[in-house]
């Protein structure tokens, strides 16, 4: 066991905690932050993707000892109110259906508008390519993206 001070979604954390630990399993088992998901465990589904940074990452695959002093935000942190443009989108688009791959493609979604706020078609399917939506909102999402990239608020 070691100890790790995590800078998650603004605050300090301290975890006494294996270093090969998931981050994906500190956030939900140790900090009982569990907007973040498990999906497949293997980084391939995207429900566990959280900002590393500005970078979506997935979670499930990153070690708690791998993070440093990085800043790290999970969907609990995207937003106070859940207001981030990207939340309204999906909320107006009505992108969710059974709900529980949205907080990772939201995670990702956001990640690409903070680093490309008019992004193409292209742009978006290859930023959201690996976020795999059993429902199959894939056309909504992509709306989603871009009522948001078209709000004031990016």
């Amino acid at each position: 066991m070691a100890t790790f001070n995590l800078n998650i979604n603004g605050a300090t954390h301290e975890v006494d905690v294996d270093p090969t630990t998931p981050l994906l399993w500190v956030l939900r088992d140790h900090l009982n932050m569990v907007g973040t998901k498990y999906g497949c465990g293997i980084a391939q589904c995207g429900a566990c993707t959280v900002h590393l940074g500005d970078v979506a990452t997935r979670s499930c695959m990153l070690t708690v000892s791998s993070v440093g002093n990085q800043k790290i935000t999970t969907i609990e942190g995207l937003s106070e109110n859940g207001n981030h443009p990207v939340q309204k989108a999906w909320l107006e688009v009505d992108v969710p259906q059974c709900g529980y791959c949205q907080a990772g493609q939201i995670m990702t979604a956001s990640a690409l508008l903070k680093n490309n706020s008019n992004p193409t078609d292209e742009e978006i399917e290859m930023a959201m390519n690996g976020n795999i939506c059993r429902c199959g909102t894939y056309t909504r999402i992509k709306k989603a993206i871009k009522t948001a990239a078209n709000s004031e608020n990016v």
